[in-house]
């Protein structure tokens, strides 16, 4: 999944919200979680995954087994390909529930991948302006919570975009000049949809500015100033892209007491090999200093990642796409996702054969 890290240049101030004990840290980790939205795919398509021992299982049986307790599913308006849309993230949901694992839903609000390099509006929503998108943030993400709900899977989180460091459904949703104004907009139709679906839904605003103290709180200080409420805040973390797990400490930490809120890691990842599993160039060549690109690294690094996420007072930590190995046909392109590849073969927690690495565990 490529990621394009763009520095804002933002300035405004925050103090902790009153009665918020922003100096308690969290003393474990309750969100446990794996992205497995490339998951069904995978299924469908035939896929094995086999435990530590060899033994082919369910994969979700599998992650639960070492340590997984919630399921991120990222959802698109209407991608091509079909999957990751509502119909799918439907059903997958109901596989989630029924293992007993809580559910965080994803919202690109996209027919493709939005990060901090893309946010590109659904089709259907091309033409519409700001007011007419908050109409729509607010109708989806209310038809999709309330549609969960009456299916017995209600999700217990949410994210109200994707790695949305300058904003969503742009141009119209985008940060440019400091202002914050069409953004909080979206993320207020977006609060107030899920909170009328079900208040105990917890709503997540998700940036990939881990790497940097000042852009992270220019963000959040920028939202926060135009009245934008959130439950979670949540960071992306990968160590090639992000730094040192010394520099995310102090980012979660100051993040925790400047807004009072609690704070998870919804994306980290490492690999386990420098090499390729198909013709698809792998996004992620390199590692880090410290850990080595073998099972054994790859552990080491997800530990590393989980003890400094526990120590400055997160409460979880969501390892992006461990079940996507290199199954042909599922590819990373939703436009052409039966030929295009898969760039993170090299990232998930399963090697090319579907089986676990015995060095991966998800940790209280």
């Amino acid at each position: 999944m490529k990621r394009i890290l763009v520095a804002l240049a933002l300035c405004a101030a925050a103090t902790v919200p009153a009665g918020q004990p922003a100096h308690a840290a969290a003393a474990s980790l309750s969100m446990l979680g794996a992205d497995v939205s490339s998951l069904q795919r995978a299924l469908d398509l035939g896929a094995k995954y086999y435990d530590a021992g060899g033994v082919q299982r369910d994969p979700l049986d599998i992650l639960k087994e070492v340590g997984v307790n919630y399921a991120r599913l990222r959802i698109w308006n209407n991608p091509i390909s079909g999957y990751n849309n509502k119909a799918k993230v439907l059903q997958q949901a109901r596989a989630v529930k029924a293992k007993g694992l809580k559910l965080m839903v994803d919202f690109h609000y996209s027919d493709t991948w939005a990060d901090p390099g893309k946010q590109y509006k659904p089709a259907a929503w091309a033409g519409h302006g700001i007011s007419q998108l908050q109409t729509d943030v607010y109708n989806y993400t209310y038809d999709v919570c309330t549609s969960l709900k009456a299916q017995g899977t209600v999700p217990d989180s949410v994210q109200i975009g994707n790695e949305i460091n300058t904003g969503m459904l742009w141009n119209d949703g985008r940060v440019t000049n400091n202002d914050f104004t069409n953004l909080s907009l979206l993320l207020k139709a977006g609060y107030n949809a899920t909170k009328a679906c079900n208040p105990d839904t917890r709503v997540i605003i998700h940036t990939a500015l881990a790497e940097s103290l000042s852009s992270a709180r220019r963000f959040y200080d920028g939202i926060q100033a135009k009245g934008v409420s959130w439950d979670i805040t949540a960071l992306s973390y990968y160590c090639m892209w992000h730094g040192t797990t010394s520099n995310l400490s102090t980012v979660i930490a100051d993040m925790r007491a400047r807004y009072g809120k609690d704070v998870v890691i919804a994306e980290t990842a490492y690999p386990f090999t420098a090499d390729n599993a198909d013709s698809t160039r792998n996004v992620v060549t390199s590692g880090c200093s410290g850990y080595r690109m073998t099972w054994q690294g790859q552990g080491a690094q997800f530990a590393a990642v989980q003890s400094t996420a526990r120590n400055a007072g997160a409460i979880g930590v969501f390892y992006w796409e461990p079940t996507w190995y290199a199954v042909p046909g599922n590819g990373w392109d939703p436009a052409n996702i039966a030929s295009s590849g898969n760039e993170w073969d090299n990232m998930a927690v399963f090697n090319w054969s579907g089986h676990l690495n015995p060095h991966v565990r998800w940790t209280p």
